[in-house]
């Protein structure tokens, strides 16, 4: 069981306890996606407006753009020992790095709703089917608690989960995938024009599904040795991203016709549907699939939280998270849909900005330890600017559309802008330190 301390997630891992193996990299950045969310995502992009050729190069480019900084960000773990959030305090400050840890443990409350509103919908349905007539709050309830045991437990458990209940999941979603591709309608001979705000809010989407990984990437890469190959640690990582949320989304794109709404309930049903006999398979492995992608969620939000200020012993932190997005859950699965397209997006606004601010003091810095400004530096300033800009210019939601995003069709390109912004301006007015 990892430390239970406020201290142990500020402080660095000790070297005599960064013992962790190098292949838990692709696991913890593979099997997180492994789970009906690459299935919705890719038959919202149907609905959307896209037809499978331009849903297709909307997954391959949005998947790319959104992974490559995550995988950067994965080096940054095992020379400094600190969590993703605790890493930023290098350009951002003590007191800096307060705001994006709050807005993390806030963000990783709302992918807990947006993972287990599936997985509680997936096994209510297998309940179902064998005769027991369960509420969707107790199904929740079960789901989330073994979530939250799980993330009490802390890095080394939610490693182990990722590692064998992933590699598990892995071959029965392998064995869906085939079975509904062979079985689904894919409409893959349709085409269509596809305008070119469409086009981008699309991979706005997708570019948000694996880059939401960004603010928690050195949370598992921490306990390697400081030592360990940059290159091999930025490879792997970048390889679970790729091969766990592309095949996924290109399943949910073939898939789309067979599908009433890009719903939990519509995905999973026609899942049931295609796999016949291996139906409560399926949706066994549904359920089970939240585990790895929440458990990784209220581990890290505990780590968040405590860097957010609220010096509360760890587990504290990951019991208050599990519960607040249980209760989100039961509170939001009616509206999934419109929830999940507008929480991928404005995740967006306020994690590009700020992961590009970390990759350009890393990667343009020395890349050594050195100490932490103990307040709020230029690099907290610039990315407090750069998520205003964003979205008050350039987003697109359902809640608000921001006037550039008007004036180019409802194109959100403000991620982009932020990210790209804030790396050339920390890059610009970065402190000049001198190399060891």
């Amino acid at each position: 069981m990892e430390d239970f301390s406020a201290a142990s997630v500020s402080q660095p891992v000790p070297d005599a306890l960064k013992t962790m193996k190098m292949d838990r990299v692709f696991w913890s950045h593979f099997s997180p996606n492994l789970g009906p969310g690459g299935w919705v995502t890719g038959a919202l992009l149907v609905s959307m407006g896209l037809d499978f050729r331009a849903g297709l190069a909307a997954v391959l480019l949005g998947n790319l753009i959104g992974a490559l900084p995550v995988a950067l960000a994965a080096a940054i773990g095992p020379p400094t020992g600190l969590t993703q959030m605790e890493a930023s305090r290098r350009a951002l400050g003590r007191l800096g790095v307060r705001p994006p840890a709050l807005l993390n443990w806030i963000y990783c409350v709302g992918w807990d709703a947006v993972n287990n509103v599936p997985a509680a919908t997936a096994l209510l349905t297998l309940l179902l089917a064998v005769g027991l007539h369960t509420p969707f709050w107790l199904a929740l309830a079960v789901l989330a608690g073994v979530q939250m045991m799980a993330s009490i437990y802390g890095h080394h458990m939610v490693q182990a989960l990722q590692k064998y209940l992933g590699g598990m999941l892995l071959v029965v979603f392998s064995l869906i995938g085939i079975v509904f591709a062979l079985r689904g309608q894919a409409p893959l001979a349709t085409h269509h024009a596809v305008s070119f705000g469409t086009f981008m809010l699309a991979v706005g989407v997708l570019v948000s599904f694996n880059l939401s990984w960004a603010s928690y990437s050195s949370d598992y890469t921490r306990y390697l040795p400081a030592r360990s190959s940059p290159a091999k640690v930025v490879f792997l990582a970048l390889a679970g991203l790729l091969c766990s949320a592309i095949p996924f989304q290109i399943l949910g794109l073939i898939c789309a016709g067979s599908v009433a709404d890009p719903s939990p309930t519509a995905v999973i049903a026609s899942l049931q549907q295609a796999m016949g006999p291996l139906g409560g398979v399926a949706l066994a492995a549904i359920a089970l699939s939240s585990i790895t992608g929440n458990s990784f969620n209220d581990n890290t939000a505990s780590y968040s939280l405590i860097s957010a200020g609220l010096h509360i012993p760890r587990v504290a932190a990951a019991v208050l998270t599990a519960l607040l997005g249980y209760g989100l859950a039961v509170a939001g699965a009616g509206r999934y849909t419109t929830l999940y397209t507008d929480y991928l997006l404005v995740t967006l606004y306020w994690i590009a900005p700020w992961i590009g601010i970390v990759l350009a003091d890393w990667y343009l810095g020395d890349r050594t330890v050195h100490p932490v400004p103990p307040g709020w530096t230029r690099g907290a300033t610039l990315f407090v600017v750069m998520t205003v800009l964003t979205i008050g210019l350039f987003s697109t939601s359902s809640l608000y559309t921001g006037p550039v995003a008007t004036w180019l069709g409802g194109a959100d390109i403000g991620y982009y802008v932020g990210f790209f912004g804030a790396f050339a301006g920390y890059a610009l007015s970065r402190p000049r330190r001198a190399s060891s």
